[in-house]
């Protein structure tokens, strides 16, 4: 417990660095955030526009598709807010900067997903919580202190999946090396779609959502609060998954780093 305390503060101390550096241009990170907050908003503006047209989506009313599209929306900006490192492994690699991680006292996974901080991710988390706060009392669901404690876990652990998902994907720069991650972006792309209930889409389409598993981030949690049949029950698993989620990605990151070289510069 003492040492992952210990973990916790040395990891909170590497963002308060970066984030000092970050705000020395403060005018650049204000407009990132800016521009993540509008770029979410476009999405929620689209959802209204469809709804003007239909009454559900794929047998989702508007309030629970919010759910679901706030919560993915949420934990990419946690993602991005405290885990932005990982998306910098691929030039951490062809660079030989692990050169320097390998000898510090510290994780090399946790000094490379604390390596630097998205400011952007500020906006889409506050976006998030927004959209949870206005779609909670408009959905059917009885908020006793059981629900709200379990809707809580579920969400934790749709960020947890979230995170894990981008460190696996972009740990695949210890095979490609290649200095930019284009499979980690590929998937991040991919879960643009989990965005929505995956009932709108064919099956292939849902089936990679299921395996990958994007849908668990915002798509299966919302939909066992709601009580939605067979999707409501997988959704029951979500700590599950995001526990298996986080030791197969710190498994996979491990294996990479074993058949890591130097640059030899």
């Amino acid at each position: 417990m003492r040492e992952a305390a210990i973990l916790t503060r040395v990891y909170l101390r590497m963002l308060g660095a970066y984030l000092r550096a970050v705000l020395e241009y403060r005018t650049d990170a204000l407009l990132l955030v800016l521009a993540t907050v509008l770029t979410q908003v476009a999405g929620v503006v689209f959802l209204l526009v469809v709804f003007t047209q239909v009454p559900t989506l794929g047998g989702w009313t508007r309030w629970e598709v919010m759910c679901v599209y706030a919560m993915v929306v949420l934990a990419e900006g946690i993602g991005s807010l405290f885990f932005e490192g990982s998306w910098h492994l691929a030039a951490f690699v062809n660079l030989g900067v692990l050169d320097y991680l390998l000898v510090r006292p510290y994780p090399v996974v946790l000094q490379v997903m604390g390596a630097t901080l998205g400011p952007n991710g500020l906006g889409g988390a506050v976006l998030g919580i927004g959209l949870l706060v206005a779609a909670a009392p408009r959905i059917e669901v009885d908020w006793d202190p059981i629900s709200v404690g379990w809707a809580l876990l579920l969400l934790g652990s749709g960020v947890v999946v979230k995170v894990a998902i981008n460190l696996a994907s972009n740990s695949t720069a210890f095979w490609l090396l290649s200095p930019s991650s284009s499979s980690a972006a590929t998937i991040h792309t991919l879960g643009d779609l989990a965005r929505y209930p995956i009932t709108v889409y064919s099956f292939g389409v849902r089936a990679v959502l299921t395996i990958v598993p994007l849908a668990f981030v915002g798509y299966f949690p919302v939909a066992n609060l709601l009580g939605k049949g067979v999707s409501g029950t997988i959704g029951a698993f979500t700590p599950v998954v995001a526990a298996g989620c986080a030791l197969g990605a710190w498994a996979y990151f491990r294996r990479g780093l074993r058949r890591y070289e130097s640059s030899g510069s």
